[in-house]
């Protein structure tokens, strides 16, 4: 009688495979199923197998699933050279694979052939894609022998926006400023906290610059959570722009005042911090929850409500509104660049239309006299500049307070002609004169609006 044989245990799978697999995972549900980043490098609730890699491993997902979409459209149009024809939709993640595999050999300086070696094991492995293992090694194998000619071609720049949006740009800001911004989107973005008091006291434990803004910017962080002040609540994630229109409400202690759309609460905690009541409102259960742990982790208290804003009844009115409305985010690409590939210009009008309802309805909620500042984080001039147009010319008794650049630490490139804030990913943080870092800001319009009657 013989003895049964064992199985054997498949064998697992070496990490950093692993790693690459659920980077190209996260590059094609972004750009063919519209997945933002955000979800899929979530640990608890991500991409399927991030949350088993070592800490490293998921940093390196991180990074190279970002920088892939960041320059998608630059890689793209660089590998059309070496495709005879688009891959067919039998072709499974192999575009992403080799996506994936350029951004490795052109931008992040792995070994070529490492990356090649991967590149193949992952397109065999894809019951889709594995008929075209063979053209994955050919054309990585090229890529990385023209890698210095590659580079040298001059219209990255222009690739790392969709051709809809490089154009909506140019009409709005002119070509030269619209090449700026998407100059500004290569680049990977410093890490910018607002303190609660001591900028260059943290600036200096943190290894980092106080901004004169009043926000301390670190060149690159690592595990955020790690770092010191984090467990304490000393401080929190905000880019300098998005730290800069809660400002522009003045002294608010001792007011109450209504932070409408409000998760995930940067805004919010600004307000609190300077000793305004507030109540902040969101649709999103999970990203109130998620406002609420926040303010927890820095000692910081704001009466939460999960409502939709344009249909809430608080029973009262407040001396002040921030309405940070929800728009297409076209500002934030240099730290979430799926944004540009993930929108479809016609969502830009639908938008328009729900953030002019909002602010109508923020009117309602604001004591005369009071203030109401509208925010977005677009660079669309529908979502920002329109708005405010229409609010002016719709009867209401409404009238614009025009922001003066010394409310923004001497930042006049960042005040329109109408006294509005309009930031752009291209400006830079501190006034001219002024330079302790680059990195830019993203993208922020703010206008400052009272009601008269």
């Amino acid at each position: 009688m013989s003895t049964p044989r064992r199985r054997q245990k498949p064998a697992r799978e070496p990490a950093g495979l692993a790693a690459r697999r659920i980077a190209v995972e996260i590059v094609d549900d972004a750009l063919h199923r519209r997945q933002t980043l955000d979800a899929a490098l979530d640990v608890e609730h991500g991409q399927a197998g991030l949350a088993a890699l070592e800490p490293r491993d998921r940093a390196f997902v991180k990074v190279l699933a970002t920088e892939t979409i960041r320059r998608h459209g630059q890689i793209r149009a660089l590998l059309s050279a070496y495709l005879d024809k688009p891959l067919p939709k039998s072709a499974g993640r192999t575009m992403a694979i080799l996506e994936v595999g350029a951004c490795q050999i052109l931008f992040l300086d792995v070994p070529a052939h490492a990356v090649v070696d991967t590149a193949v094991g992952l397109a065999a492995a894809d019951r889709a894609g594995r008929h075209f293992r063979g053209l994955v090694n050919a054309v990585l194998r090229r890529v990385a022998g023209d890698r210095e000619a590659l580079l040298a071609r001059p219209d990255g720049v222009r690739a790392t926006a969709p051709d809809w949006l490089a154009q909506r740009w140019i009409a709005a800001y002119g070509a030269d400023t619209a090449q700026a911004i998407m100059a500004a989107h290569l680049a990977e973005p410093p890490l910018d906290l607002t303190v609660k008091s001591d900028p260059q006291g943290w600036a200096d434990q943190l290894g980092g610059a106080a901004l004169p803004t009043g926000s301390v910017r670190i060149p690159k962080a690592g595990d955020i959570a790690a770092l010191p002040g984090f467990g304490d609540g000393a401080w929190w994630v905000q880019d300098v722009a998005a730290a800069l229109p809660a400002r522009l409400l003045g002294d608010v202690a001792g007011l109450r005042v209504a932070d409408i759309c409000a998760a995930p609460g940067g805004k919010t905690a600004q307000l609190a911090a300077a000793g305004a009541s507030v109540t902040a409102v969101d649709r999103s259960a999970s990203r109130m929850a998620r406002l609420e742990a926040n303010l927890v982790r820095l000692g910081l208290a704001a009466e939460p409500v999960v409502a939709d804003a344009a249909a809430w009844e608080p029973g009262t009115r407040f001396d002040a509104i921030l309405l940070d409305a929800p728009c297409s985010a076209t500002g934030t690409l240099r730290r979430h660049p799926d944004i540009a590939w993930i929108r479809r210009e016609a969502e830009i009008a639908r938008l328009a239309d729900l953030q002019g309802r909002l602010l109508r309805r923020a009117f309602d909620l604001v004591n005369p006299g009071g203030t109401v500042l509208y925010v977005t984080c677009s660079l669309e001039p529908e979502e920002c500049e329109a708005q405010i147009s229409a609010i002016l010319g719709s009867g209401l008794a409404v009238a614009r307070k025009p922001i003066a650049a010394s409310e923004i630490a001497g930042l006049g490139q960042c005040i329109t002609p109408e006294g509005d804030l309009r930031t752009l990913p291209c400006h830079a943080p501190w006034p001219e004169g002024v330079a302790p870092g680059d990195g830019g800001m993203d993208g922020f319009f703010a206008a400052r609006l009272v009601r008269t009657a």
